[in-house]
């Protein structure tokens, strides 16, 4: 995480100096644009300025040619006057003769005059002439300068507008990822609080269990000292008299006497972490092998191309006999590096988590050393065609010599590789002696051999780096060659890259190697506990059958019970989830019914609401009508004074009539019937106050009914939700409860496994301890016995010599 981080804000930090000089750049860019556009501005004005002058000489040449039309004018009606005098000069010569020199000086000042308007004329046309062409000239100019300088600003424009887009998004996209990576930050860190917390309560556990076993496994060592005398693996040394023998104490697993070949027979300890770290060690050494083999067959595939192209080409003439053979050896390449690909994969797969990993256990490695050597022999048997094509095209006409130098090199790197490859296979099937022989490779010489190999990963990684050097080389010359084709370029790129990725595949494989040979030294030559001699295949096979029936036994004694809860308690949670289940049904019923009422309520106000204003309405157009009628009463009385009296005790009578009679009302309550007499007039303001009470009232208590409604069913809405929440809770709860309790469980069964491997293990000591204490005691009494015989017997020879 921290290196991502640092990663990031080293990305952030070249992005934001690029986007400073990319800024710098921007800034020099709108100056040059402000320059140009002045410049611009001043050319517009220089053209302006032009126009000017232009309209202006026009201006002058229009003058001017009406000047000339006019002097044009007078010369005809001078020419026709000269033309009248000299008609009439033949008439009278005196008088021509008289006027003849003042018409010759008159003449010659026209003329001189005309002369010079003329001269003038043709200079002021070749003027406007040459002030047009300039100012076409200078406009056409400036008019192609503007345009160039449009479209460099258009263009600079572009350009600082897409990279000012382009770095905002980029700066946006950093800032999201950086919040992004501060919100995993900081998750990550509650984790590993949380992870904390829990390893400190482990190892708490860990310690108390530790200081549990240590205590008891004290406990079983002062016993075992105290009650069980014996070596574990050293022979038994005679002590006092001869054939008395006694061993000094020493905890182990239980061996022979006398015999060191029977620490064979010891079940190995079984190392599960590193089980799980072999096999992951095998899937990393297996993708290593896979990508070795992709890069080996294309480099033979190449290879077959380029000898079929190169120097001659099989398209178009015939390939010597020899490129022929090497043509066809490398074209049988698949069979022998895929048997690689394949035996890596099953020795993969013989690497699990339930078997012991030795070099005496490790029997596919077997097979993979018979591949490794088969593709030796392949390698032998194109080793020398590929030289013998090497000289060839050292000999050919095409060849240069940078080429045939570039050509030798690689003749040396290939002896090169094959050597290295014997060397691996060497090495790999000593490693595979192991578990077919176990006498054939001494233990003391597994990490030589390791290590040889490692040396041998490496000097592989140095020769694929030679040859893909000299190939470049051998390329880029090869290419210059006059008959070099597209073909021919397209396939030395593809061995290139062909042994560029056999180099990396190489290199990944000596650093894996060199960065594992402790522990492949250390987990792969396990022994067993004191003893001298190496696993046997059959010995491991057995006692891997006889492990995993142990393992099935007492899983078979360990299963584990049911989760049960006791009779009381699933009672009162019995009638604690139904009386929760039955009040919420009555809420929940109880929310509908107030949900209906509430819904009637309003449609009752509304009703109500509806009446209400209809009334008003009604009372407003009687009041109006009442007031009307009364304004015209007053009128007519007025009026009426003046009418006869008879007509005042007719109307009296009706008025009487109808004060006598009943009035009848009628409303939405219902109808309301009033008899009114003399004494009693009409009230109609007491009528009118008797019905908005009675509105208010209804009004009213409608109105607190459904406060009522309200209030209950806010009050039921918060119960529901005080309900949800605690609902929520509680699965929450339930829900950290349950990780809580897997970790626990996962825990105890660590602790569990550990403490009947601990025990496991003490039991065996102690049953192999009880078992040579026997035999002990065993031999212990017979010797006694053979003693008390010996002594009874010298007695009798000691008796028979002094009677004697």
């Amino acid at each position: 995480m921290a290196a991502a981080a640092a990663e990031l804000q080293g990305k952030y930090q070249k992005l934001a100096q690029e986007y400073s000089k990319l800024r710098a750049q921007n800034q020099v860019l709108k100056k040059g644009v402000v320059d140009e556009q002045a410049n611009s501005a001043s050319l517009k004005e220089q053209l302006k300025m032009k126009d000017q002058s232009l309209r202006k000489l026009q201006q002058e040449m229009d003058s001017l040619t009406f000047r000339n039309q006019q002097l044009a004018k007078r010369v005809e009606l001078l020419q026709d006057e000269l033309a009248l005098s000299e008609a009439r000069g033949k008439k009278n010569k005196k008088s021509v003769e008289s006027s003849s020199q003042l018409s010759q000086e008159q003449k010659s000042v026209f003329n001189e005059d005309l002369q010079k308007k003329i001269e003038e004329n043709e200079r002021l046309h070749i003027l406007f002439f040459e002030a047009d062409e300039q100012h076409k000239r200078l406009e056409a100019e400036l008019r192609s300068r503007l345009e160039v300088l449009e479209t460099d600003a258009a263009q600079h424009q572009a350009v600082v507008d897409s990279l000012t887009k382009k770095y905002t998004e980029t700066i946006e996209k950093l800032q999201n990822d950086k919040a992004k990576l501060e919100i995993k930050s900081q998750t990550l860190e509650r984790e590993a609080k949380d992870c904390r917390l829990r390893t400190e309560e482990c190892q708490q556990q860990l310690k108390n269990l530790q200081a549990a076993l240590g205590s008891r496994l004290e406990e079983s060592l002062c016993i075992i000292n105290e009650k069980v005398p014996f070596n574990d693996t050293n022979e038994l040394k005679c002590r006092g008299s001869p054939g008395v023998r006694s061993a000094q104490p020493l905890h182990g697993f239980g061996t022979s006497m006398g015999s060191t070949r029977y620490n064979a027979l010891n079940v190995p300890l079984h190392n599960r972490r590193n089980q799980l770290k072999l096999r992951d060690l095998a899937g990393q050494a297996l993708a290593f092998v896979q990508e070795l083999v992709t890069a080996l067959l294309n480099f033979h595939t190449y290879t077959e191309q380029k000898v079929q192209i190169f120097p001659i080409d099989s398209a178009t003439d015939t390939i010597s006999p020899l490129n022929q053979k090497f043509s066809q050896y490398l074209h049988e390449n698949a069979a022998y590096v895929r048997p690689l690909e394949e035996g890596m994969l099953h020795l993969f797969k013989s690497i699990t988590e339930d078997t012991v990993t030795v070099l005496e256990t490790t029997v596919k490695l077997k097979a993979f050393s018979e591949h490794l050597a088969s593709y030796l022999g392949f390698l032998r048997k194109i080793l020398p065609y590929q030289l013998k094509s090497l000289e060839e095209e050292c000999e050919s006409s095409l060849c240069t010599a940078a080429l045939r130098a570039r050509n030798m090199e690689l003749h040396r790197d290939m002896k090169r590789l094959t050597a290295v490859f014997e060397k691996l296979h060497t090495y790999v099937s000593l490693l595979a002696l192991p578990s077919t022989r176990p006498e054939g490779l001494l233990r003391t010489n597994y990490n030589f051999v390791f290590t040889n190999i490692a040396a041998s990963l490496h000097g592989f990684h140095d020769i694929l780096k030679d040859i893909s050097k000299h190939y470049s080389q051998k390329a880029t010359l090869e290419q210059d060659v006059p008959t070099a084709t597209q073909k021919l370029i397209t396939t030395n790129d593809c061995i290139l890259s062909s042994v560029a990725a056999l180099t990396n595949g190489a290199g990944k494989m000596a650093s894996f190697f060199s960065n594992n040979l402790d522990h492949f030294t250390t987990s792969l030559s396990y022994g067993p506990k004191g003893g001298t001699e190496f696993i046997s295949p059959l010995s491991a096979e057995c006692m891997l059958q006889y492990k995993k029936k142990a393992a099935a036994y007492m899983k078979s004694l360990k299963k584990p019970c049911a989760d049960s809860v006791p009779y009381e308690e699933a009672l009162a949670n019995r009638r604690v989830l139904l009386s929760s289940t039955e009040s919420r049904e009555g809420l929940a019923q109880q929310v509908q019914q107030s949900l209906e009422k509430i819904a009637k309520l309003e449609q009752e106000k509304e009703h109500w609401m509806l009446e209400a204003q209809l009334a008003k309405i009604k009372l407003e157009k009687e009041n109006q009508k009442l007031k009307n009628s009364l304004s015209g009463h007053l009128t007519d009385t007025v009026q009426e004074r003046s009418v006869l009296p008879n007509v005042a005790e007719q109307k009296k009578e009706t008025t009487e009539k109808s004060l006598r009679e009943p009035i009848k009302s009628t409303s939405l309550i219902g109808m309301l019937t009033v008899t009114t007499d003399n004494e009693k007039a009409p009230d109609v303001e007491s009528r009118e106050d008797l019905i908005k009470t009675h509105y208010m009232a209804r009004i009213a208590e409608l109105t607190s009914h459904l406060q009522l409604a309200d209030s209950k069913s806010v009050h039921f809405h918060a119960e529901c939700r005080a309900l949800a929440k605690r609902l929520s809770l509680a699965e929450k709860s339930k829900e950290s409860l349950t990780e809580e309790l897997k970790l626990a469980s996962q825990n105890i069964t660590r602790l569990q496994d550990e403490l009947m491997t601990t025990k496991r293990s003490y039991e065996d000591q102690l049953s192999m301890m009880s078992d040579h204490l026997c035999s002990m005691n065993e031999t212990l009494t017979k010797q006694r016995e053979e003693i008390d015989t010996l002594k009874m017997a010298s007695k009798g020879n000691s008796k028979k010599n002094k009677n004697r």
